[in-house]
């Protein structure tokens, strides 16, 4: 089983590969999708919950039926026993290619589209790979290329409201759940 974390708004169609060239990792030129994950919750959370809010005394207020309409979505293992090849693009890995934590914070995203590119044209065929999380810059995330689907196997979806260990991140984060 992969240990891979989505925050989504649907129960259907995971995991999702989007070919949009709107995000920071998607194919400038949409012929692969792009798959943006978490290694842990607050990481999630943070990418897609908190991506746009801007905290007011060190807190989060967010609607509860925000939390309500969100599930977290996590995968069993696929093909190749779900074990993933992933370029590591953060710390000594990334200064070695040339590369900085601009990746990670950078916009527009032209440039950390190209390096996403150029991974994904890179002859090791990798599957994704790791970065630095902008929303939570002592964590790492992950973005998948379509050719990783196969070894997604069937999504779990658990209400974001029931998963365990959410009121823990939602303290570390300094979420408020408001009605």
């Amino acid at each position: 089983m992969t240990s891979l974390k989505r925050i989504g708004r649907r129960n259907t169609g995971e995991p999702y590969f989007g070919k949009h060239a709107a995000n920071r990792f998607d194919d400038p030129d949409r012929r692969f999708g792009a798959c943006y994950c978490g290694l842990q919750l607050d990481t999630a959370i943070a990418e897609s919950v908190l991506h746009d809010e801007l905290p007011e005394k060190g807190q989060f207020r967010i609607q509860q039926e925000e939390i309500a309409a969100r599930y977290l979505v996590t995968f069993a293992a696929g093909n190749h026993e779900g074990v993933l090849r992933l370029a590591d693009l953060t710390g000594q890995h990334l200064k070695r290619i040339g590369g900085n934590n601009s990746l990670s914070a950078e916009y527009p995203y032209d440039v950390t589209q190209q390096w996403a590119a150029a991974v994904h044209a890179h002859p090791a065929h990798v599957d994704g790979f790791l970065f630095v999380s902008k929303q939570l810059n002592d964590k790492r995330a992950a973005v998948l290329f379509d050719r990783a689907q196969n070894k997604l196997g069937a999504p779990s979806y658990t209400p974001l409201l029931g998963v365990r260990g959410l009121t823990q991140a939602n303290n570390r984060l300094g979420i408020v759940i408001v009605q």
